[in-house]
């Protein structure tokens, strides 16, 4: 295992000085009775309000800090392509057991490599004959890693980074899990590098109906078949949001400098930016305060700023013709045998033959509860789906092992 360089995460005390003051003198609109606390309007007053109270004058970053720099830190600087160098932050917890797999955790927006501290304790341990060394980075432009000053560092970038982490960790081959940007980046990584990424599970599913030209037999399973009551549900889930959930998506892939410079200077608008899809994107899942604070922090205390973190949108929408697009990463991919977490709550939620399309399905499991942030919300049950997946008897068993059959 090559040496790396630990990573301490320290916020000095004239940043945190400087947030309070800003919330000391913040305003608020006053929603009316016209709104109350009613969500879809967004995020209501009353909770932001307390919020950015308790962010003022009860929230104790230092402690969270603290919680943080526990976990395995490190930091490694990784060029990629004609792009300048960039710092990247990662978490590596290496499991001491002989079945160990690599696993590479990416993250997506407004998530962070935080949503896989739930999972690391079990990953680390072996069960149903497999165990995980977990590499989570925080992605170019997010939380401990550096910015990209330039332009154009798209998908295909992104995979690449997270490809260069894992090989210079000597990782040559390995699993990945995500949700959100990091289904669109695993997948990337899966078409450019499949010798290397054997298998991916991913829990939001981003796919199309099977067409008759394309998925001849799925197309004829979906013709058939009638829709179950799970995915009439998941239907009314992705209608709702693509009618009601989008506007922030619209904004970040077509000005993303401007909404920028809101977050950046006001952490209440930074807040209320992010707890609207906390609320909204999950499961009744029961933030504590701290939580909230928390992921928020991170975005506000961020190394490039809460408005780079934006840019992955608008660079992700306007790549060139030779880079890999959404579009591309939610068609079907050969070489990557492919796990499926379905959850009720997730943003896209599509029948079981639309997800078959995007590549050799091994595993697949429908859950009863979880919304977007799985890995946070329903950590056992991503766990169990990698063990099953993964484990004994499961269809990527010892998958990594040069002798494996893939």
């Amino acid at each position: 295992m090559p040496a790396e360089e630990q990573y301490t995460i320290v916020v000095a005390d004239e940043k945190i000085a400087e947030l309070k003051t800003k919330l000391t003198h913040a305003t608020f609109p006053d929603e009316g009775k016209l709104v109350g606390a009613a969500w879809d309007y967004g995020a209501p007053v009353s909770d932001v309000k307390r919020l950015a109270k308790y962010w003022e004058t009860g929230f104790d970053w230092k402690a969270q800090e603290k919680k943080l720099n526990a976990l395995p830190n490190y930091r490694t600087s990784i060029q990629v392509n004609e792009f300048p160098a960039v710092d990247v932050h990662y978490l590596h917890q290496v499991s001491e057991t002989g079945d160990a797999i690599p696993l590479l955790f990416c993250h997506g927006w407004p998530g962070s490599y935080i949503e896989v501290t739930k999972m690391l304790a079990r990953l680390k341990q072996s069960h149903n004959g497999v165990s995980f060394h977990v590499v989570a980075p925080s992605l170019p432009n997010f939380a401990w890693s550096g910015g990209v000053r330039v332009r154009g560092f798209g998908l295909t970038q992104y995979a690449e980074t997270c490809h260069q982490l894992m090989k210079s960790l000597g990782y040559d081959k390995y699993v990945t899990q995500g949700g959100d940007w990091g289904f669109y980046i695993t997948r990337a990584m899966g078409l450019l590098h499949p010798e290397s990424v054997l298998a991916s599970h991913i829990n939001m599913i981003r796919a199309s109906p099977p067409t008759w030209t394309s998925n001849p037999i799925l197309a004829l399973k979906h013709a058939v078949m009638p829709y179950s009551e799970r995915e009439k549900k998941g239907l009314e889930r992705s209608k709702w949001f693509n009618e009601e959930g989008q506007g922030y998506r619209v904004l970040q892939t077509t000005k993303p400098q401007t909404l920028g410079y809101s977050l950046h200077d006001s952490p209440v608008g930074l807040l209320a930016w992010l707890l609207e899809k906390l609320h909204d994107w999950t499961d009744n899942y029961p933030w504590t305060d701290d939580e909230i604070l928390t992921w928020v922090s991170i975005y506000y205390f961020s190394t490039a700023g809460p408005a780079a973190s934006l840019r992955i949108y608008y660079e992700a929408i306007h790549s060139p013709a030779n880079a890999i697009s959404r579009d591309r990463t939610q068609q079907y991919i050969p070489s990557v045998k492919l796990g499926l977490c379905h959850s009720p709550r997730e943003l896209s939620v599509v029948p079981s033959t639309w997800a078959h399309t995007l590549g050799p399905v091994v595993y697949e499991d429908f859950k009863t509860k979880g919304g977007h942030f799985a890995a946070h919300e329903i950590p056992e049950e991503i766990v169990g789906d990698l063990r099953k997946m993964f484990g004994q008897d499961g269809p990527c068993y010892r998958i990594t092992e040069p002798q494996a059959k893939l």
